[in-house]
């Protein structure tokens, strides 16, 4: 832990195609109720906790202060400032708990005690001997103050109102009890610390999930009793970061973010252990995460990592603008590109739509999932219902399927976007095609939903509480999906055994829905879990997480558009070469397809010689 002053050299950002901070706030300020479309105040994020904790304090104040014979309550004092220095990651003490009851030592002692032998006290042993602790709100009283916070919302909201008006406790949907009751607790601590020489070490992707983990830095270190380095690196450096750390005689990282796609390469490659080696899968709930993350986390029939971060491409479109212009939310790929048409305005500063476009891996991401929008994946994957099968891919006996007449249909639609796209598309990619978005310089976007912090949390920004959120659109005899991206952190296949138990500790608390919750409340949109999207802080938070259970209900979340074989960055990075080409108009659509394909084959197969036709 960086000492007051210092800089904290802990984390270190390596992430040259990324800014350093994320441009948007780090919690949400306001949130969008997805029933009713009023505002709400956003609910449940640590500055929301210190506000209610300084309320119920400030409340105690004054009925001490007013009536003679009502002396301090001993038990609730101490709860607020241990519940405070938890969400603070500051260290409790028993002589500081003891002071902040306001009652004498002796007094004060015994209700410590009694609310130690009732289960609301963790001791956690601050030193080798144990004969000193510091003090942690147990599950129990977590559990009991999410209660208590939301009651008291409640209670407020009911009888004063938002504005201090009285308001039908019906009006106010997300606080219904029943809704309440499956409200997520706040994240824990760890009894017992993690015993790790020089601390955990994590490598992550520079997004603004993994920015946000970094953020509540403090507080994991808390959570865990452990110190957190973390690097993170952009998405080609962190795979090239990965395979060199594989090379090593040990790993340098306990925990690494691996993305979506790679799974079968880093299993293949001996990166990743695969996790039942080492872990009870059961004891991560995988029933709860998505069922497209979860499945994409596995290859050969194991799971190589957990999701930490589910975070589909979908597309945003301006509600405001499309209603002004009586035009319907797009879900066909020609009902997309007539909008597109119709809301390309040049002269007024306004474009129809913006894309990953910038060549190579970019690129290649647009490619494949437009090739899906069309109804076929990148290889030859058996059709089944809902989808593609890809369980079968360790087996081998896979090949490219490019050059074909849906993925003419992409290449044509990819043309014709083209159009109707800002000047710079072709050098735009991830962050670069959501900022014009949120300036309003662009009517859609394809997008992560890891990258609507960059408007839904600026209130500057035109598209702020304006956007709608659709699975992609479809082609001809296609139907609507949402391509599944994120990551899974994993274990290193190299990691020195006896640090293996706590990075499988680590990695559990990470993805836990307790952990899931705090990085929503404090600006993420990626969600990898049911629970957690269920919980009603957090749909308060953001529109886009009921959009996604929804999707994800209705089997439209789909990961088969970038199949996880060893060998897809390089057929990723080759589509992304190739349309460029064909984008920049040096090549036509189908010399492009067949160069894409000739390259794809002879990475499969060595040679063009070997493929399989």
């Amino acid at each position: 832990m960086a000492k007051p002053g210092r800089p904290d050299r802990s984390s270190t950002l390596d992430i040259p195609d990324v800014p350093r901070k994320p441009s948007y706030p780090k919690a949400p300020t306001a949130s969008m109720n997805a029933h009713s479309g009023h505002r709400k105040p956003a609910s449940g994020a640590a500055g929301t906790q210190t506000e209610m904790l300084a309320f119920l304090g400030e409340v105690c104040d004054e009925l001490e202060s007013t009536f003679d014979l009502m002396g301090p309550n001993a038990h609730l004092r101490m709860a607020l400032h241990l519940l405070q220095g938890h969400f603070d990651a500051k260290i409790v003490t028993p002589t500081s708990l003891i002071g902040a009851s306001r009652a004498p030592y002796a007094t004060a002692s015994r209700r410590l005690k009694d609310m130690i032998e009732a289960g609301l006290i963790e001791q956690r042993p601050r030193t080798k001997s144990g004969k000193t602790f510091s003090m942690h709100p147990s599950e129990r009283l977590l559990a009991q103050w999410a209660q208590l916070a939301g009651r008291v919302q409640r209670l407020a909201v009911s009888h004063f109102g938002e504005d201090g008006a009285a308001q039908d406790p019906n009006d106010y949907y997300y606080a219904a009890s029943y809704a309440q009751a499956q409200s997520i607790p706040p994240l824990g601590v760890r009894t017992d610390p993690l015993r790790l020489a020089g601390g955990l070490r994590v490598l992550v992707h520079g997004d603004p999930t993994f920015m946000v983990m970094d953020n509540l830095k403090r507080q994991f270190e808390q959570v865990l009793g452990t110190q957190i380095h973390q690097r993170a690196f952009s998405i080609d450096r962190l795979r090239e970061e990965a395979l060199r750390n594989a090379e090593r005689t040990a790993s340098r990282f306990d925990i690494i973010a691996v993305d979506l796609p790679w799974i079968g390469e880093f299993a293949t490659r001996n990166v990743l252990m695969p996790l039942d080696k080492v872990m009870d899968i059961a004891r991560l709930d995988p029933a709860d995460f998505h069922t497209a993350g979860w499945t994409a986390a596995h290859w050969g029939g194991r799971a190589y990592g957990v999701p930490a971060q589910t975070t589909p491409e979908l597309l945003f479109y301006r509600r405001d603008i499309f209603a002004e212009a009586g035009l319907e939310p797009p879900t066909t790929t020609d009902a997309l590109l007539h909008a597109a048409r119709a809301l390309h305005d040049p002269r007024r500063g306004r474009h129809g739509i913006a894309w990953n476009a910038a060549r190579g891996t970019a690129l290649g991401h647009t490619v494949l999932m437009t090739m899906a929008d069309f109804g076929q994946p990148v290889l030859n994957l058996p059709r089944i219902a809902g989808g593609f099968d890809t369980d079968w891919l360790a087996k081998g006996g896979y090949r490219p399927t490019i050059d074909t007449e849906a993925g003419l249909h992409a290449a044509e639609f990819l043309l014709e976007l083209l159009q109707y796209s800002p000047p710079d598309i072709l050098s735009m990619s991830w962050y670069e095609r959501v900022r014009p978005y949120a300036a309003g310089t662009v009517a859609m976007a394809y997008g992560y939903t890891l990258l609507a912090p960059y408007f839904e949390l600026d209130e500057s920004s035109p598209a702020f509480g304006q956007t709608g959120y659709l699975p992609h659109p479809a082609g001809p005899r296609a139907t609507p999906i949402a391509p599944v991206g994120g990551y899974v952190l994993g274990i290193p296949a190299n990691l020195a055994p006896e640090r293996i138990p706590a990075a499988a500790e680590a990695l559990t608390v990470f993805t836990s829905p307790e952990a899931q919750k705090l990085y929503v409340q404090n600006g993420s949109r990626t969600n990898a879990r049911y629970s957690v999207g269920a919980d009603p802080e957090v749909r308060r938070a953001s529109p886009i997480f009921e959009a996604v259970d929804g999707m994800s209900w209705r089997d439209e979340l789909q990961f088969w558009p970038r199949p996880p074989v060893p060998e897809i960055a390089g057929i990723i990075r080759i589509c992304g070469e190739e349309f460029h080409d064909m984008l920049r108009g040096i090549t036509a659509p189908r010399e492009a397809l067949r160069k894409a394909q000739d390259r794809a084959d002879a990475l499969i197969f060595g040679s063009t010689d070997k493929a399989i036709t």
